[in-house]
């Protein structure tokens, strides 16, 4: 069990039901002692009673019946009273009928308390006493019958229980309720993840409970630095670029202008390694610029965004006078990070447009995946070159001639966003088709 609301919620669960029932318990016991108690009490007031009615005569012993009360002389009332001489002589009240008691023999000073079964199945508590009156021991035992009183407490231990019961589920109810209203303050700090993930926020709102601040904090501060450390790894990518590129036009010029002096086969060594430079330095640069879907928080809006990107491309390749279609699904949601995306779509098209004849697709649909389709009327690929680009490992700016930088960029956008992508012939405008597959959230790649 993951979940901190039903971890809580169970432990204050059966702490309540722990804390009822132990105090349902102890009530109980309580009730019983108490209610043992005061007929206990009331049986010694009776005692004192029958012992000073006692009238001990040489011929025997007797109780003046008309000096206690009347309730021992009613049979089978509940109320009993049982004498025992040492001499085994028995005194019995006039309430036993004809039952009898069987009580031991006390020392004078001991007292005993116990339950004992009485007539019509009556349970007695029996309070026995031992004396000494008139140079005569005997044992006084004074009963009363707690059915009538047993029956009002389970009563009450019933009602007791059911209120307790519905109290139980009263605060069930009310701590649920408060655990979940308070779980619910965290739904903001969800709500703010979505936006940063959608790129809607730049950072998480502090505006969270305590607990969780130092959280929401510590997780800003990182987002700030990764965010740092883009940008310094961007400039710093950049102004490498920059400062070879420098040297790289001056060693191109100076090879251009010195033609006479070195032979032809150096010279187009020379230009081909200062080509390669050239080239691996921009597929570099490209690469330190990208961000991936779990460092960016701008993302990429393609209703918004391909038009204007189109409109570039229309632009640069206007001699060529090329029709650049697109359409995007009603459900594709903003993704990606915008730079990435704009290099990724911008490389696609770019190539696209250069090997067309007049005509260039892209569409871009969403669902489980984003998927992204660009294809043109040019030539396309041969199969040869469709079958290796499909193979693990493959390098497209190195195997694919005119097709270089772009896909091989395009590749590693893909790579870096943990999705997929094919090449094949356009069946409808005959020439390259290329469709990729991007994951929409950050589970998704992780599965």
């Amino acid at each position: 069990m993951n979940s901190l609301e039903r971890r809580l919620q169970l432990g204050l669960s059966l702490t309540l039901v722990v804390l009822i029932g132990l105090m349902g318990f102890i009530g109980n016991q309580a009730v019983h002692s108490m209610t043992e108690s005061f007929v206990a009490s009331r049986l010694e007031h009776d005692a004192e009673s029958l012992l000073a009615a006692m009238l001990i005569e040489p011929e025997g012993a007797r109780v003046r019946w008309r000096r206690i009360n009347q309730i021992y002389s009613q049979p089978f009332s509940g109320h009993y009273y049982v004498i025992r001489f040492d001499d085994n002589h028995l005194v019995y009240s006039r309430s036993l009928w004809d039952q009898s008691l069987e009580i031991p023999r006390l020392k004078p000073g001991e007292t005993h308390r116990q339950m004992v079964s009485g007539p019509s199945d009556q349970q007695l508590l029996l309070l026995l006493h031992g004396y000494e009156k008139n140079q005569r021991r005997f044992t006084l035992g004074v009963a009363e019958d707690m059915t009538p009183i047993y029956r009002e407490r389970d009563g009450f231990i019933r009602w007791f229980s059911l209120l307790a019961l519905g109290g139980l589920l009263a605060l069930l109810l009310v701590q649920s309720l408060i655990v979940r209203r308070s779980f619910k303050r965290l739904d903001k700090v969800r709500d703010n993840v979505q936006l940063l993930e959608q790129g809607k926020a730049v950072e998480l709102s502090e505006d969270v409970p305590i607990e969780v601040l130092p959280l929401v904090q510590e997780f800003n501060h990182l987002l700030h630095l990764l965010s740092q450390r883009l940008e310094r790894s961007r400039n710093a990518l950049g102004n490498l670029a920059h400062a070879l590129k420098g040297p790289l036009n001056l060693l191109t010029q100076y090879f251009d202008a010195d033609a006479s002096g070195s032979t032809n086969a150096e010279r187009e060594q020379a230009l081909l390694q200062t080509d390669r430079i050239h080239l691996l330095m921009e597929r570099e640069l490209n690469r330190g610029r990208l961000a991936g879907q779990d460092l960016s928080t701008q993302r990429f809006d393609p209703a918004k965004e391909m038009q204007d990107l189109i409109a570039v491309l229309q632009q640069v390749h206007r001699d060529k006078g090329i029709s650049v279609q697109y359409q995007v699904d009603e459900l594709v949601e903003p993704f990606g990070d915008r730079e990435d995306m704009l290099e990724l779509l911008g490389n696609l098209l770019d190539n696209a447009c250069k090997w067309a004849v007049s005509k260039v697709i892209c569409r871009i649909e969403g669902g489980e995946q984003i998927s992204i389709l660009v294809e043109d009327d040019g030539a396309g690929l041969q199969d040869d070159d469709i079958q290796y680009l499909t193979r693990r490992g493959s390098r497209l700016d190195e195997n694919v001639e005119g097709h270089g930088l772009g896909l091989a960029i395009v590749g590693d956008i893909v790579k870096l966003y943990g999705g997929s992508i094919s090449f094949s012939r356009s069946p409808e405008l005959g020439g390259l088709r290329i469709q990729i597959f991007l994951p929409r959230s950050r589970s998704a790649i992780k599965e």
